[in-house]
């Protein structure tokens, strides 16, 4: 039995999609033009581009027309898609689903294309990002309880970049880190690539338990305490007032920094301040735009502690003629192994070992996929030498 004629149609196509043929993004023809060029009624071929829409091989868009989807990522970009439907719901990823939300964002990229220096995006940026896209961040921030200083604020390559960042300014390798037992994937990845030492803490319904964490730092040397307080990944948890408020007491008494981030923050409604809020000089905040505007966009923003920038109008160095001044040393300076174990030696307490002291200035690095860190900051291949 021969098949309809439509669905001839619609593997022929669905073939050439698949196969790159029809490369992604090509405009098919129109549905009077697909009728007219293959001899079918009209209300056929609005069949045809219904059946190919539904397999998630083609998108339809009001006034403009019908366009073959992106189904393929090139390997080794470390993401694996797979073809969706267009009314069915991929969870193997986390993005944002609202109903006519590709015509909202045509919109917003027209009104940026038409308004602003456009021209200024042809040059080179700042790797901190652009003063005046900082500011517009520090007043969105502003809305989710925070009031940081544009200078505190880096624009990055999405949040799992901001946290890549973080890792490579405030860490280093064998630095122990505190995180939830279940905590986000995207944070592991980063540790085992810069070789930091997780130490998981019991999760309670109010996050980590705080007994336990206040343990662990009183035993080992915490560098950090990676926690998402805000609607919390994979868990959905959102962390009380008290329970904050005790977590900050615990960094400030072991000397840990938090490194809190909030890429699903804004799906809580009325949650206690953000830990950066009550505690700005020991905080780093990440968050971005992937999660509620688009994944694909890739834009996110880290908030440092204001100690830890150097301000955008200030000098990279200190004046001519100032000597700099030399690092802190430690009693255990020039021998690894005494500096990690020496405080485990000590019978009844349990200093902490000295911390080291480096220079690692706040700079977004370009190059996400190889980072490097160097005291004095990115030296990505992509990232020339600062001249002068």
């Amino acid at each position: 039995m021969a098949a309809p004629r439509y669905k001839t149609l619609v593997d022929a196509l669905a073939s050439d999609i698949r196969s790159g043929r029809l490369a992604a993004g090509t405009r098919l023809p129109t549905h009077r033009g697909l009728a007219a060029q293959e001899g079918i009624a009209v209300v056929t071929a609005t069949r045809v581009y219904a059946a190919l829409e539904a397999m998630g091989l083609v998108s339809r868009e009001q006034g403009r027309g019908t366009f073959v989807r992106d189904i393929a990522v090139p390997a080794g970009h470390g993401i694996d898609l797979q073809v969706v439907a267009t009314d069915a719901v991929d969870l193997n990823f986390n993005y944002p689903s609202l109903p006519g939300q590709a015509d909202l964002l045509r919109q917003a990229l027209r009104g940026v294309a038409g308004s602003g220096d456009l021209d200024s995006l042809l040059s080179y940026q700042p790797h901190r990002g652009r003063p005046q896209d900082r500011a517009s961040i520090a007043r969105h921030l502003r809305r989710r309880g925070l009031s940081p200083d544009p200078d505190q604020i880096l624009v990055v390559n999405g949040a799992q970049h901001g946290l890549a960042v973080t890792v490579m300014a405030t860490l280093g390798a064998g630095d122990v880190v505190a995180v939830d037992a279940l905590t986000y994937p995207g944070f592991k990845v980063l540790a085992e690539a810069f070789r930091l030492d997780l130490q998981p803490i019991p999760v309670t319904p109010d996050g980590p338990d705080l007994d336990a964490l206040a343990r662990v730092c009183a035993s080992r040397p915490v560098r950090a305490i990676y926690t998402m307080p805000t609607l919390h990944n994979p868990l959905g948890g959102v962390m009380p007032a008290a329970e904050r408020t005790r977590l900050i007491e615990i960094a400030r008494q072991y000397g840990s920094l938090l490194i809190e981030d909030a890429s699903y923050a804004y799906l809580a409604e009325d949650p206690p301040p953000p830990l950066a809020a009550t505690a700005p000089d020991i905080t780093v905040h990440v968050t971005g735009l992937s999660k509620n505007i688009a994944t694909g966009l890739r834009v996110g923003f880290v908030v440092a502690p204001p100690h830890r920038c150097r301000r955008s109008n200030a000098p990279s160095g200190p004046p001519s003629g100032t000597p700099r001044p030399s690092p802190p040393r430690s009693p255990a300076a020039g021998s690894t192994t005494a500096r990690s174990t020496s405080w485990r030696r000590a019978s009844g307490t349990t200093p902490r070992p000295a911390r080291r002291s480096p220079d690692r200035s706040w700079r977004a690095c370009p190059s996400s996929a190889t980072p490097r860190r160097t005291s004095s900051g990115c030296r990505c291949p992509t990232t020339p030498a600062p001249t002068g």
